[in-house]
């Protein structure tokens, strides 16, 4: 008889059906109090899946997105869609479930997800090297219409917001985002951009809120290192629009020279900054193997809302790209969310690491994580 919150020993729990070891795994790993060294479990590269490898560690030390697979909470939200069609949530929630309870340090392999993601997105099919951040944008899109809370997405009507205040029609714009995408993938990782656009001829003003997932910087050119605080205000800067670029001006009613800012209206609990390393050159695509200086605790983005929020970020997790555009690899760097410790992910290898040794010029994925102070 096994007691409730009794400690079930390696051997014994995997004499018992595997989904049913899984899921004693998992309640005796939310039972445990002490911190523990669990998810530690390396990947096995099945022929160039690196770059599949560094980001699915790096989601599996999200915080929230890892207790929502091992609580099976993402069950009761494929209840409102058609189940067969959910094979890549549950693949990935199988797989997050196995490298936290797993009683073993062994390698696990990722086959049964490279399966679903390839049929979610064909360009993933065969074994070429793939671009992190590109696979990244469409496994949590993947996700998220497996566990969208709309089953149904309604029509969405054409309402003219103009004649409110920014704040209002950023609050309205937001939410007829959720009447058509409503998920815990959302909730996590989705932000809201504002964009200002202001004619040089009459001085008008239009502002539109659009939802993002990652923001993609630019990397200040520099011989020597750049910040990423510098790195966001390349981001955010205004630029001119003239030329062919000429927008039409809603006052104005021609096209007008205007300027185009950029401010983050609605700041997410994990944001995702994806560095530009990589530019079309004329020829071929190029790599920048600049030095982004970036902080591990409290990355401050207030000078980068549209109001006075407070948006301070915490780093835990890094996928970093080594090599060039013709040959690479992709590893990463976690803070292992139970222990506050940090580890390096090279495919089935894991070890701990220094989090003096986190920044490096190979950084090429950031997530941060907004800092419990800083939520509403």
């Amino acid at each position: 008889v096994i007691r409730h919150g009794a400690m079930l020993h390696p051997l014994a729990a995997a004499m018992l059906h595997p989904l049913a070891s899984i899921s004693l795994s998992i309640s005796v790993f939310f039972s445990q109090n002490s911190k523990n060294a669990q998810g530690l479990v390396g990947l096995r590269n099945l022929g160039n899946t690196c770059f599949m490898n560094s980001i699915l560690q790096c989601l599996s030390n999200t915080h929230d997105l890892r207790d929502y697979c091992l609580r099976n909470t993402h069950r009761t939200d494929l209840n409102n869609n058609c189940r067969a069609n959910a094979a890549l949530m549950e693949e990935f929630a199988k797989l997050t479930q196995i490298l936290w309870t797993s009683a073993s340090n062994e390698a696990i392999s990722p086959s049964d997800f490279k399966t679903q993601i390839q049929k979610y997105a064909p360009r993933f099919v065969g074994y070429n090297q793939q671009d992190a951040q590109e696979f990244l944008r469409f496994l949590l899109d993947g996700l998220h219409n497996e566990v969208n809370r709309v089953s149904v997405r309604p029509r969405v009507p054409v309402e003219d917001f103009d004649h409110l205040s920014d704040d209002e029609k950023a609050k309205r714009m937001w939410n007829k985002y959720l009447e058509r995408e409503d998920s815990k993938v959302v909730d996590l990782f989705v932000g809201q951009l504002k964009s200002s656009l202001t004619c040089s001829e009459c001085g008008f003003c239009s502002t539109v809120f659009d939802p993002f997932w990652d923001l993609s910087l630019p990397i200040a050119k520099s011989s020597g290192e750049v910040a990423l605080i510098d790195c966001l205000r390349l981001f955010t800067k205004e630029d001119v629009l003239d030329g062919n670029e000429k927008p039409t001006c809603q006052r104005c009613k021609a096209r007008r020279k205007c300027t185009k800012k950029f401010s983050i209206q609605k700041f997410p609990k994990v944001l995702v900054l994806h560095l530009k390393r990589f530019s079309e050159a004329r020829v071929k695509t190029a790599k920048l193997s600049t030095f982004v200086n970036f902080p591990i605790k409290e990355l401050d983005l207030r000078e980068f809302a549209s109001d006075n929020m407070n948006a301070i970020y915490n780093l835990y997790a890094v996928s970093n790209h080594t090599g060039t555009t013709l040959g690479g690899h992709y590893t990463a760097y976690c803070r292992n969310p139970s222990t506050g410790e940090w580890y390096t992910y090279n495919d089935s290898r894991v070890s701990p690491m220094s989090s003096s040794q986190v920044r490096s010029s190979d950084a090429y994925v950031l997530f941060y994580e907004l800092a419990l102070s800083s939520r509403m």
